[in-house]
């Protein structure tokens, strides 16, 4: 991971302990993660009412959508009863995968709670880099010495129902949501400068098919003419005797 490269100093790590029970594999796909949080944290994305900063307890992070180069990660309370946040994601790499969860926060001053950055399932290269606002990643981005992605687009920061579809408007348009990283400098750059993106899927070579064409079958020549032939005298000859019985009468 580019971030984790240009300034691993200033990254706060946590490896906090996943538990899965005998539907670990089934919930693959969602990446269901059960975390366990010992201070306040701060999380990115569209909140419900209250609920930027998520006290100590325990949580459960999944994926909602990850059908594009972007993913919508949503933090439930420990029933799923609750969505306390739906946040912008882009997959990130890391060095080393780990059999535990990795979550990765940016420092904050004395005081403030740290700051959600990132999030990697057990076993995967892939993770999770979160998007913020753009007013909060310029703070973070200084604070932490190290870039963070963030969105200009205006997206809003609570609702006052939980966001449980990806059909909902709001995740629409987290979908649709342009994507750059400020620099601690303030400088808006690209977001290929800091994020290296999942590698392409190899394209799987295909030679061209040749339809091969079935032999004509044919049947061996074991007929003769001559049947035909005898066939035609002998109504030639039957022909004649007709005529002749026919001129012996009229004499």
């Amino acid at each position: 991971m580019k971030f984790l490269k240009a300034a691993p100093s200033i990254l706060g790590i946590a490896l906090l302990s996943a538990t899965f029970g005998s539907t670990a594999k089934a919930d693959d796909w969602n990446r269901k993660t059960i975390v366990t949080l010992n201070s306040p944290i701060e999380t990115p994305g569209v909140h419900l009412a209250g609920w930027g900063v998520l006290p100590p307890g325990i949580y459960v992070f999944k994926i909602l959508d990850s059908q594009s180069d972007r993913h919508i990660v949503q933090i439930f309370n420990q029933d799923e009863t609750v969505v306390y946040a739906t946040v912008l994601a882009i997959p990130n790499y890391r060095l080393k995968a780990t059999d535990k969860t990795v979550i990765t926060f940016s420092e904050r001053p004395a005081g403030q709670p740290e700051a959600l950055r990132g999030w990697f399932y057990p076993g995967r290269n892939w993770g999770e880099e979160f998007v913020y606002p753009k007013a909060k990643a310029m703070e973070l981005a200084k604070t932490a010495k190290t870039p963070v992605l963030f969105t200009p687009m205006e997206v809003p920061v609570e609702v006052a129902t939980p966001i449980k579809t990806v059909d909902e408007p709001v995740v629409m348009q987290l979908r649709q949501a342009p994507i750059m990283a400020v620099q601690p400098t303030g400088e808006e750059v690209q977001l290929a400068v800091v994020v290296t993106p999942p590698p392409a899927e190899p394209a799987v070579a295909t030679a061209p098919v040749q339809m091969a064409q079935a032999p004509v079958e044919r049947l061996p020549d074991t007929a003769s003419n001559l049947p035909l032939i005898g066939l035609i005298g002998f109504l030639a000859l039957g022909g004649a005797l007709a005529i002749r019985s026919v001129r012996n009468r009229a004499l």
